[in-house]
């Protein structure tokens, strides 16, 4: 059937099964739409939380356009997926939501070999991944006229300033554009193009149960001491100079969420939070997801919260996918207690027993951190607000520079600027504080880093938290409960999780094949040695990564004067040893295969 979207009338506006961001987005652009002839602004863009039904929004756009055909735009193959089986009869969001009832639009995702040209003739949508467009020779835009598609619509539009993504604009000047995206801001800064003509408030989705209520929780030490480099004078500061060096000092933002002191802090303060949930709600299968800067970073965090017993594991978007999909599998099966993950779990990732966000990243700009936090915000159970399921937890350090992620929301959303305001701290009590005690820990940063400074110790770690959703009621009884002296749960203790040997030894020896491969990747690379070549074994036997990995294990079995393959055996005295000289044993590596 030609041009269905012209053709078919759709239940839409009067359709109890939608939700009202789907209504109200379908109603402005429809008004959008009756402007196009007598504006000069083709491109408009619809600002949605998280879990508030975007995908739902996508098929009936079309509709608002009466489009003759539309092309659907998505960041990546698994969204795109996704995005097909949204329009296709049989699993569509027409069916589900009693949109549609017979006729359906003709809808073909671009796919390799398994769609061709006439396929897309015979479309009414077509749909697929930025990545199948990419290139001024692509096989697929030489054959298709200027005006094949009248409409075009990018699902995470906040990508869509992208070249790649503006050129496809270019290649079909008269069609209109749909950006729809969580948050207008790209992750280097660029605002997503066209003006936003709707936008639902993520305090809004909150109060109708279609997102989880989020509450914020900071880590405010009175004081913190440290050194900027070996030997220098440690200086120690309050908890306001804290929170401006981790505004103004990138070095100092990266160490907090880096070393080991600090680090401890977020990590027993996330376990905290996640137990206190699973307590709550009787449901064992809440987790916690980490925010980690890269590989060596994620491997640190991982080994931290199993030294404390939890399962945890890691993906990372330059791992090979087979062990992705493992530990996912693992997730999904909720195996897991922790997930850390760098650029990985963004756009279209689901998974609603995620509850507690662990921030050990530094955001620079907003739109990551919102796409971060995200990953929390998918309700358990549909359109209940008050249910202890939906409830998520954000977790950062305040000299992480957490604080200043949202502002740059206000140009598109007061009332999303005041959502994320309501994150920070607005009353702080001691916790866990020992006034007596006189114990420092010296710390340093796993990761080396010649602008990193070392964090020594704090004192008097207090936590600040909000729930975001202030209820006058709520408030009372809970003034009410302080005055007659129940306490309860009104004040959560930060507690250090205890860590036994065994969990310690566990953990470091876990950890450590993926620090030697790693660190053998780092040496080869840093001195343009092929991986794959057989240039260093004499023997010609071992490739160039083997041979490294082999010499590194053998630095460090001789270390702790023990024979390779005994590593089950050692004790926690060895794997410390092998922590403290670990950089050493790096740098011998390096020579030995520099000089041959």
């Amino acid at each position: 059937m030609a041009n269905a979207f012209q053709a078919i009338q759709p239940n839409i506006l009067q359709n109890n099964q939608l939700r009202e961001p789907q209504i109200k987005s379908f109603e402005a652009l429809e008004k959008f739409h009756s402007t196009l002839l007598s504006s000069t602004q083709r491109e408009a863009g619809i600002v949605l939380p998280v879990g508030c039904g975007k995908s739902g929004c996508i098929t009936i756009t079309p509709f608002a356009f009466k489009s003759k055909r539309t092309l659907v735009i998505a960041p990546g193959v698994a969204i795109a997926e996704q995005l097909h089986k949204d329009f296709e009869p049989l699993t569509s969001f027409y069916k589900k939501c009693r949109i549609l009832s017979t006729e359906y639009p003709e809808a073909v995702e671009i796919r390799g070999k398994a769609t061709n040209i006439d396929d897309l003739i015979e479309s009414d949508v077509v749909i697929t991944n930025i990545q199948q467009l990419q290139g001024s020779d692509n096989k697929w835009l030489e054959k298709l006229e200027s005006d094949f598609f009248d409409l075009i619509i990018f699902d995470e539009g906040h990508h869509s300033v992208a070249q790649t993504w503006s050129a496809l604009k270019e290649r079909f000047p008269s069609a209109a554009i749909v950006n729809y995206s969580a948050t207008p801001e790209r992750s280097d800064g660029q605002i997503m193009t066209g003006e936003v003509i709707y936008s639902f408030p993520i305090a809004e989705a909150i109060k109708k149960g279609y997102v989880k209520e989020l509450k914020g929780v900071v880590l405010n030490p009175n004081t913190l001491s440290f050194v900027r480099r070996e030997g220098e004078k440690e200086i120690q500061v309050s908890l306001d100079e804290v929170i401006r060096l981790g505004e103004e000092d990138a070095s100092f933002r990266r160490s907090i969420v880096t070393s080991k002191h600090s680090l401890d802090t977020i990590v027993d303060a996330s376990i905290t939070q996640l137990l206190q949930r699973r307590e709550h709600t009787k449901e064992p299968k809440l987790k916690i997801i980490a925010s980690a800067l890269n590989y060596d970073h994620c491997i640190q965090v991982v080994e931290a919260y199993r030294e404390r017993g939890l399962k945890a594991d890691y993906v990372h978007s330059k791992l090979d996918g087979k062990l992705n999909e493992k530990v996912m599998q693992q997730l999904h099966n909720h195996e897991l207690d922790v997930i850390v993950q760098v650029r990985k779990l963004n756009e279209g990732f689901d998974h609603p027993f995620l509850s507690v966000a662990a921030v050990f990243s530094v955001f620079s700009n907003l739109s990551p951190f919102v796409q971060f936090v995200g990953r929390i915000m998918r309700v358990i159970t549909q359109n209940e607000p008050d249910n202890p399921l939906n409830k998520g937890i954000v977790v950062f350090h305040a000299g992480s520079n957490i604080a200043n992620r949202w502002s740059d929301f206000k140009t598109f959303s007061t009332a999303d600027q005041e959502y994320y305001n309501q994150l920070l701290p607005l009353e702080a009590y001691p916790i866990n504080t020992d006034p007596n005690s006189t114990e420092v820990n010296i710390i340093k940063p796993k990761i080396f880093d010649e602008n990193t400074i070392q964090i020594n110790s704090q004192s008097d770690v207090h936590i600040s938290e909000l729930n975001l959703i202030d209820d006058p009621k709520a408030l009372e009884a809970l003034k009410y409960l302080e005055s007659i002296g129940v306490t309860g749960d009104i004040e959560t203790l930060l507690q250090s999780i205890p860590v036994s040997k065994v969990k310690k030894r566990q953990a470091k020896r876990a950890s450590l094949p993926d620090r030697v491969k790693t660190a053998a990747i780092r040496i080869l690379k840093a001195n343009g040695i092929n991986p794959n070549a057989k240039n260093l074994d004499k023997s010609f036997r071992s490739n160039n990564m083997v041979y490294t990995i082999c010499l590194i294990n053998k630095k460090i079995s001789s270390l702790v004067g023990r024979p390779s393959g005994t590593r089950d055996e050692w004790n926690i005295d060895d794997l410390t040893k092998v922590d403290e000289a670990f950089n050493s044993i790096l740098s011998e590596v390096e020579k030995d295969i520099l000089n041959g």
